[in-house]
């Protein structure tokens, strides 16, 4: 899939000649009754476009719902030859966010007709600031392109080959060049994330994820070593190691670094993903049903790359590595096996009640070697459970931390990244439900509380290093196709791993 063009111009709207114009509109109506209407008001000061619209809006047949659309053809006083109208729903709940996803809403609704060409009117009006709208309608536009048929050898293009921001004429056009640049790069990178997680776990092993690491380190300028099973036995990665002997196909210990030009001091942050290019379960092995799904189980890992390509193209001025530990989690003579006793990095003793709960075990290793690194806080990012979707539904994350002051920065960067996560609760009340009998923990704690425990078993390997631990298991993978992104690969937790990083700058 090509590369979308992006722009953004200062044109008047009415006067561009393009084959989709679209603005979009919220719902000014404030009273709740049998009897009140919905009040579509376009968020734009054209009058032109207006004009264009303003008999069927008054119609009623548009209310402006969150990601409605209202389709015009040949509107009258444009140059344009469709006018589509997206809604934000209620004005009053209308975020930045909301102008992210209408916009994905848009680039979508092109595709299927085959429209090759988008203008997009940059919103006016309350809480809808100009700057973090025009970031949020490039994120939209370019992560609403994506689709996931890559290897359907009857794939038609319908990429969309040009997205164009209109803002006004008389905004502050510097500020808004960089914000829509930025959201290109951040939507590009979401797209990154999105790339690794499609691909097949024949199409991607653990060597081709470090590969494909290292070749985007490599275009964007950040260091970057990859390693095997050797290292893993140098560095005593005893639980890392145990989940990848199962497999014919080697593990991979990705390390990126971001250094800033002259940085020798402050925070160095270290990002740890779970690289499980698939999981059969191990021993443990997983029911047949959707287990083709468990390709998937790296999106952690690819979450963590694709923020580091970000980064790397942002700047910020603060330390980063990335750790990603990746292998595959098979059944074969050499797997290791429920009772197992394996020695972590750390030195602590685990006993294996589950081959299935692999995910925490590389993790393990991943966050003592970032610590060795000299990683002074710490974040990662793992499908690790599926008590999660059970607890959180697919609607939230879920997000556990041992530092408020960590977790606060990490609260503000949502407010930007615009994906939901829940706090969820660790404490000694989940760490005594992994205690084991043999060793010093067991890697699960029963079916009771599944996420909490997971989480508190890395805690014992994080320690009293400020961390977090984000569980994105629910909302990696998107299996129904939603207006503004494609079914799939989401590319959830990048926007806000940048953001936490950023705040550190």
């Amino acid at each position: 899939m090509k590369a979308m063009k992006t722009e953004l111009s200062f044109a008047l709207p009415a006067g561009i000649d393009t084959e989709l114009l679209a603005v979009l509109a919220w719902d000014t109506q404030t009273q709740k009754g049998p009897d009140t209407k919905p009040e579509p008001t376009l968020l734009t000061s054209d009058g032109g476009i207006a004009a264009a619209v303003g008999a069927v809006l008054a119609g009623g047949e548009f209310k402006a719902g969150a990601n409605e659309t209202l389709l015009i053809h040949a509107p009258a006083g444009l140059k344009a030859k469709r006018l589509l109208v997206v809604g934000l729903g209620k004005a009053n709940k209308a975020t930045v966010n909301s102008v992210r996803l209408a916009t994905g809403t848009a680039v979508r609704f092109c595709k299927p007709r085959g429209l090759k060409d988008l203008v997009l009117v940059l919103p006016e009006g309350e809480l809808l600031p100009p700057g973090p709208c025009c970031r949020a309608t490039a994120e939209g536009a370019v992560t609403g392109d994506f689709d996931s048929d890559t290897y359907r050898t009857d794939r038609k293009d319908l990429s969309v080959n040009s997205f164009t921001l209109v803002a006004p004429a008389n905004a502050d056009q510097v500020a808004l060049q960089a914000a829509f640049a930025e959201g290109v790069i951040v939507g590009d990178s979401q797209n990154f994330t999105r790339t690794l997680v499609n691909e097949p776990g024949n199409k991607l092993t653990p060597t081709i994820l470090g590969q494909r690491a290292a070749e985007m380190a490599t275009q964007v300028g950040l260091q970057w070593e990859v390693h095997s099973t050797d290292k893993l036995h140098e560095l005593r990665m005893g639980a890392f190691a145990a989940v990848a002997q199962g497999s014919e196909e080697p593990p991979a210990l990705i390390v990126l670094r971001y250094e800033p030009e002259g940085m020798t001091d402050g925070p160095i942050l270290g990002l740890v993903g779970k690289g499980i290019t698939f999981d059969t379960g191990g021993i443990s092995i997983k029911p047949s049903d959707s287990m083709e799904k468990m390709k998937y189980d790296m999106a952690g890992s690819a979450a963590m790359l694709g923020a580091m390509r970000a980064i790397a193209l942002l700047k910020p001025k603060v330390r980063v590595l990335c750790v990603v530990c990746s292998a595959e989690n098979m059944p074969d003579g050499k797997a290791y096996k429920p009772g197992d006793v394996v020695t972590a990095m750390s030195g602590k003793t685990i006993e294996i009640i589950n081959t299935d709960a692999e995910g925490r075990l590389v993790l393990a290793d991943g966050l003592t070697y970032a610590k060795q690194l000299g990683a002074t806080h710490l974040i990662n990012a793992a499908t690790l459970t599926g008590a999660i979707g059970v607890a959180l539904g697919l609607v939230n994350g879920g997000a556990f931390s041992n530092d408020e002051a960590t977790f606060e920065k990490f609260s503000e960067a949502l407010k930007t990244s615009g994906e939901k996560f829940w706090r969820m609760p660790l404490g000694e009340e989940y760490a005594d439900l992994i205690k084991s009998d043999i060793a010093d923990i067991k890697n699960t704690g029963g079916r009771h509380g599944g996420a909490c425990t997971a989480a508190e078993f890395l805690h014992k390997f994080a320690e009293d290093t400020p961390w977090i631990h984000l569980d994105i298991a629910g909302m990696a993978w998107i299996d129904e196709k939603r207006p503004d992104i494609a079914k799939g690969p989401s590319g959830f937790a990048v926007r806000s791993i940048l953001e936490w990083v950023r705040s550190y700058a």
